[in-house]
């Protein structure tokens, strides 16, 4: 198969939905909205780096100062409600603010959590008294939020808790222990997932002081090592009926919904370290010297930088094309709480496709990095080992990349039944031409879904990337080819492990390496 993409934009509909293709890009924020992220970014680079030693090392009531600090500047409530203490901003320049606010990969966990997943279940699920209650506190980092869904033998089958709650009288009473719970230690409010009688999964809002909560020792982490986590330990735990969030047994609309933008988010945490971490490997390239020369001038490492910024380019097209398309449905749909649910619930899908793409570009990314150090990256006296460390757990948390790879399969094959994709469509590119080569296939092995999922959402990412291209030209353009080959041969993989048959992969324009290495050199960093 030798198919090309078109140079020009799609004139159909996203191969994961029937939305009309589009794209958002970070340049299309307005004025107000890059005061708002240079805020961040400022916060990040003024407040928190230079302390990331004592935030490793947990240094007493440092965490919890930086984040009123955030509050004091807006930052803990981006997308809350301005009635309760929040901006009213969009998804999607929340999303921007958080890239920029998790440079570091321990406050931005810290960060990302009590200003998102422990939030917005409540958000777009509480009653008014609920909201009144707590969100104040927590948008304006006066409370600090986490979130507890997962527990020692319920991980990615979160259906599956143990976790009992049992009414008596005016409150229920909750048992149960829940663990990999980021925040643990300084948080104020738990979000808690716990079945009523027995089969009934429900959403508690659980404050720290209630009766019979508690917190165990901190887990001893192989990165992250300013973030607290550690587990809840509910033990007759009291908590008021009015607690209970949203309906007694609809809880998984709670937690799914907070996972999906979750998710969502997760994309933009993740690409914040592989954005710093790339502006420390360029300074670096660029002060080292080898048998004369900067080792910047070198064309393998060159051919590193290139990648990286392609990768992060891609990453970030599909991020804001997302956090677009979160926000129309929200525009359409919200103001209610089954209107919330519906907006929630309708871009799972891309949500999971960015969470699995940024996690894993991420990954990549910071190994590149670290080698361009060499010996010294792999020492801790060189800020690039810490982002090493801190990357591992992206792939993990917020649903492994191997749950959401399910996930994409099955929820496609439901919008193809449901008559919302059209399943027979060869697409616009190599890649959609593959994807609906796998759809047909029908593979129901975790295997053949996985390989279905990576070509679907490897759709969405190539699509992404190629429109945000075509619209910026470029060096835009320039990113796009330097992506296309690693795309595509992604592809022509993910197809050897469905059929086992070998695909030839089209040719591509050949990428200005030395180019690409150059600019980011110039900036420091990711090129737009």
């Amino acid at each position: 198969m030798t198919y090309l993409p078109e140079n020009n934009p799609p004139a159909g509909c996203s191969f994961l939905s029937q939305t009309p293709v589009s794209i958002f890009t970070p340049e299309q924020f307005v004025s107000d909205e890059q005061l708002m992220i240079s805020t961040a970014e400022q916060f990040s680079r003024k407040e928190v780096l230079p302390h990331v030693e004592q935030i490793d090392r947990q240094d007493e009531g440092l965490m919890p100062k930086l984040i009123r600090k955030a509050g004091d500047l807006g930052l803990c409530g981006v997308d809350a409600p301005e009635e309760y203490g929040g901006l009213g901003l969009s998804k999607n320049l929340a999303a921007r603010i958080l890239e920029f606010m998790s440079l570091n990969g321990s406050f931005s966990v810290t960060y990302g959590i009590t200003s998102g997943i422990s939030q917005v279940g409540l958000s777009l699920f509480g009653t008014e008294e609920q909201k009144l209650q707590y969100l104040p506190r927590l948008t304006s980092g006066e409370w600090m939020g986490a979130y507890a869904l997962s527990e020692p033998n319920s991980g990615s089958d979160a259906l599956s808790v143990s976790t009992r709650a049992d009414l008596r009288g005016d409150h229920y009473v909750l048992n149960g222990t829940k663990m990999w719970i980021s925040n643990a230690k300084w948080a104020d409010l738990f979000l808690v997932m716990a079945k009523v009688d027995g089969d009934k999964f429900t959403a508690f809002l659980v404050e720290k002081d209630f009766a019979g909560v508690s917190v165990a020792r901190e887990e001893h982490k192989m990165g992250l090592k300013g973030s607290s986590t550690a587990r809840l330990v509910l033990e007759n735990a009291e908590v008021p009926v009015e607690n209970v969030l949203h309906q007694v047994g609809l809880g998984h609309h709670v937690a799914f919904n907070a996972l999906n933008i979750g998710r969502f988010k997760l994309a933009s945490m993740s690409i914040g370290p592989a954005r710093d971490a790339m502006g420390l490997a360029a300074g670096y390239a660029l002060e080292r010297r080898q048998f004369g020369q900067p080792i910047s001038s070198f064309g393998l490492i060159e051919k590193k930088f290139a990648m990286m910024a392609s990768m992060f380019f891609v990453a970030e097209s599909m991020i804001y094309r997302t956090g677009a398309l979160i926000d129309a449905a929200f525009d359409q749909h919200g103001g209610t709480i089954d209107g919330n649910r519906k907006a929630a619930e309708e871009y799972a899908v891309e949500c999971s496709a960015c969470k699995i793409f940024a996690t894993e570009a991420e990954s990549i990314i910071v190994d590149e990095a670290l080698q361009v150090y060499g010996g010294y990256g792999f020492t801790e006296e060189f800020p690039i080992a810490r982002h090493y460390r801190d990357a591992r757990v992206s792939r993990i948390y917020e649903g492994t990349n191997e749950i959401n790879r399910l996930f994409i399969a099955d929820r496609m094959a439901r919008r193809i039944r449901e008559g919302r994709v059209n399943g027979s469509d060869s697409g616009d590119s190599f890649l959609s031409r593959l994807a609906s080569d796998a759809l047909k296939l029908a593979r129901t092995d975790q295997v053949g879904l996985g390989a279905t999922s990576d070509l679907l959402l490897l759709t969405y990412a190539e699509q992404s990337a190629r429109l945000r291209a075509t619209q910026l030209g470029g060096v835009a353009s320039s990113l796009y080819d330097a992506a296309l080959p690693w795309l595509n041969l992604k592809g022509a993989q993910a197809i050897q492990d469905l059929t086992g048959d070998s695909i030839s992969i089209p040719s591509c324009p050949k990428p200005d390496i030395s180019g690409l290495a150059a600019a980011v050199y110039a900036k420091r960093g990711p090129i737009l």
